[in-house]
């Protein structure tokens, strides 16, 4: 935009990602007229054919790549970019796990069924190529976990991806070269641009403003491509349907800085599945950067009765990221990063939420513009951390390796089962090992009890009747599982609640 701007339409969608453009793929479709709003840039093929992670983390991730957690123990990777996470996720797809659905319907009261679900998952399973990892194409990074699964007897499953005639490149996490990923600028997108909806990248968010109990105005600024800051030229949209798909910890800040937080529960039970990783050494090459990042998981530790449960799964190692992630310095580092080649990373990655006592984090947007997310390390965690550790280093050297070491500040380095006994009085939590998140959920939970919840089962605000919120922050706890799928089902649900919306 190169001045200001007034738009009028009946659906603005905030974010363009896993949530916003099933949605509004299926409105404009339906014939409504709708606005897609994305703070970051449009990119496609030929700028991801660079390969290249100093351009693409800061381009294609919050906060130039750098969102932390407050205290920086858990790095925050969240995509930035029309299409959102989607552009830059490993392509790994499951439906919701009949088990949390079940828990949500205990403990939260919703009640929301695989069969509710089956549908919408069948469409957008469709729509998206989404179908098994041939087994013959695991590269040698998953096959580390496929092979030392196998031989301590533990459960693995071959993945499900939405690529289409992909190239194996392993450059998943940095923009697919290939168009291979079906992303949502590939597909959703499109959908929904052919079927007259208007999008307008490099455009945020700022403000919902609110008269009574409705949604007035929309106000938005455009962005310096370059430099994620404000560029000048505003935008404000008057729409007649308000959707908020701006993702788990955005959304929430947007709400906030908009007044609209009832009850205070806008922010609060945010969940990260937080990762921690263990690096195998081994004598044959792994190059841990190439083929499909992710294809094998094992969820043999997803249930660990009264503690916290995680699941396993691999991670490539890109250069930068590998660097970052390995939290020793100097000659450790160095020596590290000279052996990449033959280097595996196995994950495990932690089902917060469902304990009593595993609250989450909360999302607050500050006054200064920032967004503040602190996300407590307390002992049921801390433990689940510890006990991940311990099976993660098995799996490694179940598969050959030939040491093993964690990704403490001072790591611990074993070469047999003798030496995980070490790990039982190593120091877990905020800052003593390395963290990420790469799944952000919660923060604006769906429920039936407006005292417990932010929207309904529709996904629709229990207060701003013209405001839905379609996209991980409605999810009341995480999910055990990667959460693209059902992000892409809920929001391929929620098209039949905002289209009865639009015609009351």
């Amino acid at each position: 935009m190169s001045a200001d701007r007034q738009l009028t339409c009946d659906v603005c969608v905030i974010g363009s990602g896993a949530g916003g453009a099933v949605l509004a793929a299926g409105l404009a479709e339906a014939g409504v007229d709708v606005v897609i709003l994305e703070e970051g840039g449009e990119y496609g093929a030929r700028d991801f054919a660079v390969l290249d992670e100093s351009w693409s983390l800061p381009t294609l991730y919050q906060e130039r790549g750098g969102r932390a957690t407050e205290d920086r123990a858990i790095t925050v990777l969240q995509g930035r970019s029309v299409g959102g996470g989607t552009t830059v996720n490993w392509t790994t797809c499951f439906r919701t796990p009949d088990r949390i659905l079940a828990h949500w319907r205990d403990l939260h009261g919703l009640v929301l069924t695989s069969e509710d679900l089956a549908p919408h998952f069948a469409a957008v399973e469709q729509r998206l190529n989404i179908g098994p990892w041939p087994v013959t194409l695991v590269n040698e990074n998953n096959r580390r976990l496929l092979e030392g699964a196998r031989s301590l007897g533990v459960e693995t499953t071959v993945l499900s991806r939405n690529v289409s005639g992909c190239a194996n490149s392993g450059y998943c996490g940095f923009g697919c070269p290939y168009d291979a990923k079906q992303s949502m600028h590939m597909t959703y997108l499109p959908d929904a641009i052919a079927a007259g909806a208007r999008l307008f990248p490099n455009t945020r968010a700022t403000r919902l403003q609110t008269e009574g109990d409705r949604i007035v105005a929309v106000h938005a600024e455009s962005m310096d491509p370059g430099a994620d800051r404000p560029a000048g030229p505003r935008l404000t949209v008057r729409p007649q349907m308000t959707v908020c798909s701006a993702g788990a910890i955005n959304g929430p800040a947007l709400l906030q800085r908009s007044g609209i937080n009832d009850r205070g529960r806008v922010g609060k039970r945010t969940f990260l599945h937080p990762v921690i990783a263990v690096a195998g050494r081994y004598d044959a090459p792994i190059h841990p950067w190439f083929g499909a990042p992710q294809s094998v998981s094992s969820h043999h530790w997803v249930d660990r009765g009264s503690q916290v449960g995680f699941f396993v799964e691999a991670a490539p190692l890109h250069p930068v990221m590998a660097s970052v992630a390995f939290a020793m310095h100097g000659e450790a580092k160095t020596r590290l990063m000279s052996q990449l080649q033959n280097t595996s990373a196995l994950i495990a990655l932690q089902v917060d939420g469902l304990h009593p006592d595993d609250h989450g984090g909360t999302v607050t947007a500050r006054p200064d513009g920032r967004i503040s997310l602190d996300y407590p390390l307390g002992p049921v965690l801390q433990e689940s951390l510890q006990e991940a550790h311990v099976q993660l280093l098995r799996l490694h050297l179940a598969a050959g390796a030939r040491e093993v070491l964690t990704l403490h500040n001072e790591p611990i380095i074993v070469s047999s089962e003798a030496g995980i006994a070490r790990l039982r009085s190593a120091k877990y939590g905020a800052l003593q090992h390395t963290m990420f998140s790469a799944h952000q959920m919660g923060g604006c939970a769906m429920g039936p009890d407006p005292a417990t919840s932010v929207v309904d089962l529709s996904m629709r605000h229990h207060r701003l009747r013209d405001l839905f919120v379609v996209d991980g922050s409605v999810l009341p706890t995480s999910l055990g599982v990667n959460p693209s799928l059902t992000i892409y089902g809920l929001a391929h649900w929620a098209r039949d609640g905002v289209l009865a919306a639009l015609n009351e």
